[in-house]
């Protein structure tokens, strides 16, 4: 009996003790305190690893990924690892909460907002050989490796500088560089047609060129059939487009090439080919055809 009246004390005296000590006050104070360090700080505050990463990826030189080929290759290897999206990376950089520009993205820059109801009328069409309305279907449908597009890359607009013939690959969008002297047509021709013999004509089935006067003689070419697209429809030729865009980031418009080593076209080019695509579902040109890369 005494030990249950001394317990008896015991609790008494404890919760007594316990209620006169608690002060409204400092309980919300400590309550709002916890609240505030349980909140979510959002995703900026919890990607660091992968914001550091993309940071070194993006300046490095040559620049093998994309902002989005990026967030993918890092979700694939690191999939414990919070990744923010390709549209947030983006929304980051334009707010300035990492330490990349837009100018460390030559593709953002180049991107336009195409104005509506602008059309080219051209009077005097000329006439360089096969129309693009005559290619087989199967180029328009990618259904088969071997059909390309080309078009020059020029320094300066001048015939007497060099230039770069590019040939893009329409289904695995591998790429082609050639150093010319000039953009003279004879040039292109003869460039042309050793290029084929290089790396062997059963690669090149068909190759579709601009309207230009420079590839005004290519209809000579022998082991491919030469297609040329419609005046002022550079879409009419949109992989090769593309990729001269991205060549840019090497040899930017307005600079004159006849310093461009053959060692800087073929960085170019080995960069090129081996940058992962989301348009092939993130595998890079030389995957889907080594045997010329």
């Amino acid at each position: 009996e005494n030990r249950q009246f001394l317990i008896a004390i015991f609790l008494h005296f404890t919760t007594a003790i316990y209620k006169q000590s608690y002060l409204a006050e400092t309980g919300e104070a400590v309550y709002r305190k916890h609240r505030l360090n349980s909140c979510y700080r959002g995703l900026f505050d919890h990607c660091q690893t992968f914001c550091n990463a993309l940071v070194t990826a993006l300046k490095a030189r040559p620049r093998m990924h994309s902002v989005d080929t990026f967030v993918h290759q890092f979700k694939t290897n690191y999939p414990g690892v919070v990744c923010p999206s390709t549209p947030t990376v983006y929304r980051y950089i334009d707010d300035q909460r990492l330490t990349i520009r837009n100018s460390d993205l030559p593709a953002k820059l180049r991107r336009r907002v195409k104005r509506p109801g602008t059309k080219h009328h051209r009077i005097n069409k000329k006439n360089l050989g096969h129309s693009i309305e005559e290619r087989p279907t199967v180029v328009q449908a990618r259904q088969e490796l071997g059909h390309w597009e080309g078009d020059l890359v020029k320094g300066k607009r001048v015939e007497s500088e060099p230039a770069l013939m590019t040939l893009t690959e329409r289904v695995s969008r591998l790429e082609i560089i050639v150093k010319l002297p000039n953009y003279h047509a004879d040039t292109c021709l003869k460039a042309l047609q050793n290029t084929l013999y290089d790396y062997g004509t059963e690669y090149f089935k068909t190759i579709t060129f601009d309207n230009g006067a420079e590839f005004s003689s290519l209809s000579q070419v022998a082991g491919t059939d030469i297609y040329f697209a419609h005046p002022y429809s550079p879409w009419e030729r949109g992989t090769n487009e593309n990729t001269n865009g991205l060549l840019r980031e090497f040899f930017p418009k307005g600079r004159s090439l006849v310093l461009a080593s053959l060692i800087d076209i073929q960085l170019a080019q080995d960069t090129l080919n081996n940058r992962l695509r989301r348009s092939l579902n993130y595998r890079c040109p030389a995957d889907l055809m080594p045997e010329l890369a």
